[in-house]
């Protein structure tokens, strides 16, 4: 991942593109690209893989961006957050149904 994170930076760098990479920004960013993403499913299921994976790639490096201007490691919030959902949805309860935790 740091390998990764150094890649992006330096890309970032060469075009002097960080000053445009406020977290406000950066959220826009992400949202736009998700949107973008789920425009590739947007009449039917019929998707082009590679279409997706470039977007999805566009929602990745945005979300890096925005852990690394805030000072976090993607790792690290993503598994504090998976702690939280575990204990909002125990398995006992949410295994095998889409219901939101707070009427399960």
């Amino acid at each position: 991942m740091d390998e990764l994170i150094n890649t992006i930076r330096e890309f970032n760098k060469e075009r002097d593109w960080d000053q445009f990479h406020s977290p406000e920004n950066l959220a826009k960013s992400i949202a736009i690209e998700s949107g973008e993403l789920l425009e590739c499913f947007q009449w039917n299921n019929n998707y082009d893989k590679e279409e997706v994976c470039e977007e999805l790639a566009d929602v990745f490096t945005y979300c890096i961006m925005m852990a690394d201007k805030l000072g976090v490691k993607p790792e690290d919030v993503i598994l504090k957050k998976l702690e939280k959902t575990k204990k909002k949805y125990p398995v006992e309860k949410a295994r095998g149904v889409s219901t939101k935790y707070n009427k399960l």
